[in-house]
């Protein structure tokens, strides 16, 4: 699919309240039937699977190389271009690739090429982009063009051979392109697929380039897979449980989804509230527009970005726009205080969902319609999401033998809910914010002392009485703020545990 356009239902009253002073996302209201762009299947209407409903028989027949997924033959997201860095490379993995997307100042476009120097190995996502604007390795220097071609090995002499104009002193350059404040690359090296670009798009969002509409992005590392990732993000039953306290949804009542439309390009899926896509292999959105008499009216949308990076881990990039109340997320909600609340969102079933695949994979990826009971309509676009995966991709993710083994050991809580590597440290807003708490800290550090010390060491008589009680509260005050940022950084910036039972 080329292009996604989002159609946006007509939807009632909210029905989500957030409990925390920053709305994360609100949900649905009414349903109107909007158009697709979906190409139809034989698989129309279909609302759930039980247990008691095998899909086998439409997998038997097999399906036709052209409907057949080629996970390898897909773009995908690496980064917001909001949390890259112009001044230095960023390394990343994406569907088991090791890459590094960089700034070319000279071709005016950020690149993505393979994180391998092609001299002894060393990753070029730890090098640095020199005076002219070429990426360099710092193991020996070698400096590469945006075209991947080698400028210089610093060790050749100038007067021998131009061994850096060989093939093999290249670097690999994935096709890339930034659309909707996102870098996207085509996995794919070979050269027929240079051109890639004009023949196929990632999925487009209107909305994301429409003035009226405000928004902020957020990426996070998630220690458990693609499949659980979008399954979870797709699922709006299990909201008012496993966010409880967080996110309301009056009690959890009886949801009536049904999934329209499905083919190798992914699926629709509506209820009376609202409509869902799924769009193959990365995009899930879910589309709300607030009846109102407000001309245009209200709409948000839940933008979902899950990204393949390797078995049992996953990335996710995240994006809730509408166009209202934009003067206050625009001046008076900063970008590190949303994501505080969205961390708390994804904090409070990372764990479930982590332990859930491990489960999975005990009883085997193909056996999910076997173990899991899905009786309900409500399940319906988790059980057409492993349908799809069923019937159009084998299944499971093709990571092409990268790799082999069981998913990694599960680490202790504190840092499987660690929030410092898995966003912080990959955001530009709360890298940022948390320098600037953390020099606050110690500033108060700093002053509760140095007041402690010149109470301590003044001669009686050179301070007034006055001044030395003012310093001494201050001092009091200060260490107590300081053991207050402290907790807030840790709490918000480190880890923060979630006990379902005490909520």
């Amino acid at each position: 699919m080329e292009a996604l356009t989002v159609i946006t239902p007509v939807v009632k009253p909210s029905i989500i309240s957030a409990r925390l002073s920053i709305p994360i996302f609100r949900l649905p209201f009414t349903y109107r039937e909007p158009k697709s762009k979906f190409t139809k299947s034989k698989l129309t209407n279909y609302t759930s699977i039980s247990s008691s409903v095998s899909t086998e028989e439409e997998t038997k027949t097999g399906l036709d190389e052209h409907d057949k997924f080629d996970w390898f033959s897909q773009w995908y997201p690496v980064m917001p271009v909001c949390d890259l860095d112009k001044r230095a490379p960023c390394g990343k993995k994406v569907m088991g690739l090791d890459v590094v997307v960089w700034w070319d100042k000279n071709q005016n476009a950020w690149k993505v090429f393979d994180d391998m120097c092609p001299h002894r190995l060393a990753p070029l996502s730890e090098g640095r982009i020199d005076q002219w604007g070429r990426l360099q390795c710092v193991y020996h220097g070698w400096c590469f063009g945006g075209s991947g071609d080698c400028k210089l090995i610093p060790q050749a002499p100038p007067d021998g051979p131009p061994v850096h104009s060989f093939p093999k002193a290249c670097v690999a350059v994935y096709p890339s392109t930034v659309q909707n404040g996102i870098v996207w690359f085509w996995p794919n090296t070979d050269p027929q697929y240079k051109d890639i670009l004009t023949k196929k798009k990632p999925p487009y969002i209107p909305e994301l380039d429409d003035p009226s509409f405000t928004y902020q992005m957020f990426n996070r590392n998630m220690p458990y897979g693609y499949e659980i990732l979008l399954e979870n993000l797709m699922d709006p039953a299990h909201l008012p449980y496993a966010h409880y306290g967080i996110l309301d949804r009056e009690g959890g009542r009886p949801l009536e989804l049904h999934v329209r439309e499905m083919g190798k390009n992914g699926f629709t899926s509506s209820e009376p509230d609202v409509k869902w896509d799924f769009v193959s292999p990365c995009l899930a959105q879910c589309a709300i527009t607030i009846r109102g008499t407000q001309k245009p009216p209200r709409k948000q949308l839940w933008i979902f970005i899950c990204v393949p990076v390797s078995p049992g881990n996953s990335r996710l990039i995240s994006i809730f726009p509408n166009n209202f109340g934009t003067w206050i997320d625009r001046i008076m909600i900063p970008r590190w205080r949303q994501h505080i609340g969205q961390n708390l969102v994804i904090d409070s079933d990372l764990y479930l969902l982590h332990v859930q695949e491990k489960k999975l994979m005990e009883n085997g990826n193909s056996n999910w319609q076997k173990v899991c009971f899905v009786p309900t309509k409500a399940d319906a676009n988790v059980a057409a999401f492993r349908k799809w995966l069923k019937k159009y991709a084998g299944g499971h993710i093709d990571w092409r033998n990268m790799f082999d083994g069981p998913l990694p050991p599960t680490p202790p809580r504190e840092q499987l809910l660690d929030r410092y590597w898995s966003h912080v440290v990959n955001c530009s807003s709360c890298n940022v914010a948390y320098k600037s708490f953390s020099a606050l800290k110690v500033s108060l550090q700093v002053f509760s002392v140095a007041s402690v010390v010149i109470v301590v060491a003044a001669r009686k008589g050179m301070i007034p009485i006055a001044a030395r009680y003012a310093l001494s509260i201050a001092a009091i005050l200060c260490f107590v703020g300081s053991k207050w940022v402290s907790r807030f950084i840790y709490k918000n910036y480190h880890f923060h545990d979630y006990n379902h039972a005490f909520v």
